[in-house]
This record gives structure tokens, sequence and C-alpha cells, in this order.
């Protein structure tokens, strides 16, 4: 199978159970509804979450152009991917997905997305500290090593802001 359709197979099965039917769950639970006009926290909620779709979806061509694999941990890529967003941070995939829940929060005003939000990000964080990362420093070594120096984990590291708007300003 092609790393596009099994990237896409993934990114689907993960979005669609822990960005669209948990959190659909969670306000159907809380019995919140959609609201019936759209005023500044819809609108902001709407922006947030597109942001992060964006975002999500550019690491997922980032995965298939770069690194020749998908997202998923049992088919990771064969490449490491510095480049595309992972070039500010190494977890651009999880803050998109953050933003989309951020998003539905906002847009529906839901203290309880809120708190799934922060629990998605903590399991993750955790995810990434003892498994990802390790696993990364096994498979590329010394290159993901210099990589995790130069770019921050979950904020984008100045010097890396810096080099990147400086170079981009020359061009």
């Amino acid at each position: 199978m092609s790393v596009v359709i099994r990237t896409l197979a993934y990114a689907t099965v993960f979005i669609g159970f822990l960005i669209i039917y948990l959190p659909s769950r969670i306000l159907g639970w809380t019995g919140t509804t959609m609201p019936l006009e759209y005023h500044g926290p819809q609108i902001t909620g709407m922006v947030v979450g597109l942001l992060g779709v964006a975002l999500t979806f550019s690491c997922v061509i980032s995965f298939i152009r770069m690194g020749r694999g998908t997202p998923a941990p049992f088919d990771a890529p064969r490449q490491l991917v510095i480049r595309g967003p992972y070039r500010f941070v190494r977890n651009p995939m999880y803050i998109g997905a953050a933003l989309i829940l951020a998003g539905v929060a906002i847009f529906y005003e839901s203290p309880a997305i809120v708190i799934y939000a922060v629990a998605f990000l903590l399991l993750f964080h955790l995810f990434v500290v003892f498994y990802e990362e390790p696993t990364l420093r096994r498979k590329f070594g010394p290159d993901y090593i210099a990589y995790c120096h130069r770019v921050g984990r979950w904020w984008p590291a100045l010097h890396t802001m810096t080099r990147y708007s400086n170079s981009s300003s020359h061009s």
C-alpha cells in the first residue's frame, strides 16, 4: 500500500477518533448543542480550529513528502522530518490537533472540551517524552539529537525563529 494511502488512513483514524468522535461524545454527555447564532466565540473558535487543521495537514504532507512514512508510530517515517512545520517545533502535529480541540472548545464555549484538550496534551507529552523521543534517538542517532538541540519540543526556539526570519527576508 502506498505511503499516501497509509498516511491518509492512519490520519483519518487518529483525527476521526480523538478529534471528532471523542469531543462529540463529550459535547453530547454535557448536553452542549450547536449555537443558534454565531458570535465572537464561534468565529474565534472557527479561526483557531482552521489554523489547527492547516498545521495538521501541513504535517501530514511533510511526513509523506520528506519522511516517506506515516504519522503512525507503528509505520513511522523512514527519514527524519525536520522541514516544513518541523523546522520550528518538533511536535507540530500534536499542536495542530490541540488547536483544533481549542477551536471546538471556544466555538461551543465548553469547559469539558478544554479539560479534554488539556488531558490530550498531557497524554501526548508523556507519549513524546517516554516513547517517541527515545525511539527517534535510537533510529536517527546524532541527527535527531542535533535536531533536538536546535528545535524546541513544544515552543519554537528563539534562535530558530530568528534564523528563519533572517534567511527568508534575504531571499
